[in-house]
């Protein structure tokens, strides 16, 4: 690939995508000691980044292949891309997802005229079927990283990450296959070498580090994260290549800082994103001093059910120390549940639920346990309040949030 093919991309996509603008962050700026912008591809065409590699693929495509159609395996975000793109372009689209897929994701997808088809668990197992699905009706595979005319199509963020924001020093991006990390660190590279660029996967999902360690694309056999969209098994070939030359570190985000990073972006940034579009965010927030600025950070997604975006907020608050959910086991008498209520009442924390259970058979005859969820205002708050109900007397167990 060449940097000449990037540039085409950014022309063939001009009046295709967004034009939009970076995004300032003071408070990630106070905690990184210099300037912080978010590149807000959650308010792309399709909610992300996956409409540029899309439609620069299947825009060179032939007036044969066209016809044939194209094939395409996704959680949710390439999906839409390939989708949206085949509608612009008036090609028929049909797309293979995991059967849990995101119900947002699936009837967006549908809605811009795919034909969605389910298989697997896992964005590879819906490609494997997808392949087979070419194999049989000659419909060209779009694949959601490892095709040089994708990688060029997710470059062009990097050019005009570097229009934006000239005097970048460091470049945050969530990575799955590696398609878009692989397109702006190349993009970037060469025109600006001394920029550094780092890819951040999720904990649970991480394929790239052991990958780069041995030299070559490693499969993952297990994977289990909240992030689906960069839950992929196995390095894409072109992608790895070209991520082995230009990137210049990997970082892994937990569960918690991922949640963490979606409740801060929607408090303070105003952008609702996934977990997955939030990974860059979340390993600047866990280390903001390991990054030079100015910085930018790639906001790769925002589609997300909202059912799940609940749960992720309240996984995010109780990471965050705002939430905790406490069992208690305490004598059933009159008072008892005062008593408790008393000590979260002094430490000023806000219950939001109480529920009391006799029949649990770890509860002993005359006790009760008593399950509370309230909101607190920080780590140290939820931490005095334990120790001040186990100072009390109380055998307090914390519940997941």
């Amino acid at each position: 690939m060449e940097i000449g093919d990037v540039h085409q991309a950014a022309e063939r996509i001009t009046g295709v995508i967004r034009d939009l603008p970076v995004q300032g962050a003071r408070w990630l700026s106070d905690q990184v000691g210099g300037p912080v912008y978010l590149i807000p591809e959650n308010l792309q065409r399709a909610g992300s980044f996956k409409i540029r590699g899309a439609y620069n693929r299947i825009s060179q495509l032939s007036e044969a292949e066209r016809a044939k159609g194209v094939v395409a395996a996704s959680a949710g975000n390439h999906a839409q891309g390939v989708a949206l793109a085949g509608q612009l372009l008036g090609v028929n689209v049909t797309v293979f997802m995991p059967v849990d897929a995101s119900i947002p994701k699936i009837e967006a997808t549908r809605g811009y005229g795919a034909d969605v088809r389910f298989q697997g668990t896992t964005v590879d197992e819906a490609l494997v079927e997808a392949r087979a699905f070419a194999d049989q009706t000659g419909a060209v595979l779009i694949h959601p990283f490892d095709h040089e005319h994708v990688v060029a199509g997710q470059g062009t963020l990097g050019l005009e990450i570097l229009d934006k924001i000239p005097d970048v020093k460091t470049v945050v991006v969530c990575t799955g296959g590696g398609g878009l990390l692989a397109g702006v660190a190349f993009a970037i590279k060469q025109s600006k070498p001394d920029v550094k660029v780092i890819g951040v996967q999720a904990e649970g999902a991480a394929t790239y580090p052991q990958s780069i360690a041995e030299g070559k694309p490693v499969m993952r056999e297990q994977m289990n994260t909240m992030a689906d969209g960069i839950a992929i098994a196995r390095p894409g070939d072109i992608p790895f290549q070209l991520i082995q030359e230009y990137v210049d570190e990997f970082r892994t985000v937990t569960e918690d800082e991922l949640s963490r990073a979606v409740l801060m972006l929607l408090e303070r940034a105003k952008l609702v994103v996934e977990p997955s579009g939030a990974a860059a965010t979340a390993a600047v927030m866990n280390a903001p001093h390991d990054f030079e600025p100015p910085v930018a950070i790639t906001i790769s997604g925002g589609n997300v059910d909202s059912l799940v975006l609940l749960r992720i907020i309240r996984h995010g608050m109780a990471a965050a120390g705002r939430y905790l959910s406490i069992s208690v086991h305490t004598p059933d008498f009159p008072g008892s549940l005062a008593g408790l209520l008393d000590v979260l009442k002094h430490h000023k924390a806000n219950v939001v639920d109480v529920f009391h259970d006799r029949t649990d058979p770890r509860v002993s005859i005359g006790d009760v346990r008593i399950d509370i969820q309230m909101e607190t205002r920080s780590v140290e708050q939820r931490d005095q309040i334990i120790a001040a109900l186990s100072a009390a007397g109380y055998q307090v167990e914390v519940l997941d949030g």
